[in-house]
């Protein structure tokens, strides 16, 4: 298998073996879960501090949302000029500094500057995450192996990690500035050991590569329909889980009427039936393709949603968060490897199936928000539920080439 331009370094690889990249990946993607899932299950108590109403909140949010597609957009070109380790590096430590300005702008009573502070974690992680994505697909060329999967499990691991942290956070009636300072402090210590176990050139475009994809004429990824269908796969899952990641304690403490603790529970019950859903996936993919699990996914993320706005009752809500979390998992991951797949120039294909996913984060906390202000956060959901069953129409787009597919390897 011959590894792609675009994800090359062109210097032989030193440092860092095979074996500790992963491990350093694996830990560079369980850091901004376990940095979500602490924000996600104090924002119940980071909302009575800044007496904010739903409204307000969904503007609050609209910075991570701007923030995460700032650091999309630009990550891309800044991997080929600089290299995606300091990328990664550059993110990750937005993504930590971000932890104490949320925590002492809630403290303080300025949504202004907690808007700022998620901001600033928006653009880390959605910087750093493509550029991690980048190395995580490197990896699978230099071992022949499926990786990515794992990785995005990874992150789905931290947020199961974070929201146990948050329970027992509020239940003790920890402060929202004592807990994010001690996540940005196990952050800073993750980063110090992960980056250095990544090579320096993974992505990094000299200028005889720049001429050459200069002088070769390339038809944009724009126009592809299929491309653009699977980035509308993208965009649905990430709303789904996008809007989990943003909504779902306080949905359920103001929607079915669980204490904090509790709506933090049923968040970690939705991360764990994510990390679920990316471990334990890999077989069902190679069993019945990826058209049929996002198709599948798509319309269990979607039944779930449905029950926890229309059915009024507190058990089965939190067992449909289960379905929602199942149904989700490998929605980002696999549709961004059905985009990577659907033609030439995988890179720039990712790139616009992840922009288009994005798209979500920055529309939908907004959005769910001011919806969510008129007829109810439990009513607004059904917002990404109609998305979603869109989504099950599109899914067969994502079905494998199966030229490439029996492409022997080199």
């Amino acid at each position: 298998m011959s590894a792609s331009p675009a994800l090359s370094a062109l210097p032989p690889r030193a440092g860092a073996s095979i074996a500790l990249r992963r491990w350093a990946l694996c830990a560079l993607f369980f850091l901004p879960g376990i940095a979500v899932a602490s924000w996600v299950t104090r924002t119940p108590a980071i909302r009575d501090l800044l007496e904010a109403s739903t409204a307000q909140m969904g503007l609050v949010l609209f910075g991570i949302s701007v923030g995460s597609m700032l650091g999309i957009l630009s990550s891309g070109p800044a991997v080929l000029r600089f290299g995606a380790r300091r990328v990664v590096l550059v993110g990750s430590s937005l993504l930590i500094a971000a932890m104490p300005v949320i925590a002492l702008g809630a403290a303080a009573g300025l949504p202004v500057v907690v808007a700022v502070g998620l901001g600033m974690f928006g653009a880390g992680m959605g910087g750093g995450e493509v550029a991690m994505n980048i190395e995580g697909a490197d990896v699978e060329e230099l071992s022949g192996r499926s990786f990515l999967p794992l990785l995005h499990g990874c992150f789905s691991l931290g947020t199961v990690v974070g929201a146990v942290l948050g329970i027992l956070a509020n239940a003790a009636g920890t402060s929202v500035v004592l807990h994010l300072l001690a996540v940005g402090v196990l952050g800073l210590v993750l980063l110090t050991w992960a980056i250095r176990q990544l090579p320096a050139a993974t992505g990094l475009a000299v200028a005889a590569d720049r001429s050459a994809a200069a002088s070769t004429p390339r038809t944009s990824v724009w126009r592809d329909r299929r491309l653009l269908l699977i980035g509308g796969i993208v965009l649905a899952m990430a709303l789904a889980e996008g809007t989990a990641s943003d909504w779902l304690p306080l949905v359920m403490v103001d929607g079915h009427g669980l204490d904090a603790a509790l709506g933090s529970a049923v968040f970690a019950v939705f991360a764990a039936s994510m990390t679920a859903g990316r471990f334990l996936g890999g077989p069902i993919i190679d069993r019945f393709g990826r058209a049929v699990v996002l198709g599948a996914g798509a319309l269990l993320a979607a039944t779930g949603i449905a029950l926890v706005s229309l059915v009024d009752h507190q058990a089965v809500a939190a067992a449909a968060v289960v379905l929602w979390g199942l149904g989700a998992s490998l929605g980002f991951p696999v549709a961004l490897s059905a985009a990577g797949e659907s033609g030439p120039d995988p890179a720039a294909r990712v790139a616009l199936a992840s922009t288009l996913g994005y798209l979500a984060f920055l529309v939908g906390p907004p959005t769910l928000g001011m919806v969510g202000e008129h007829v109810g956060l439990r009513t607004a959901l059904l917002l990404p539920m109609l998305v979603l069953v869109v989504a099950v129409v599109l899914s067969p787009a994502a079905g494998r080439r199966r030229d490439r597919e029996l492409e022997p390897a080199a």
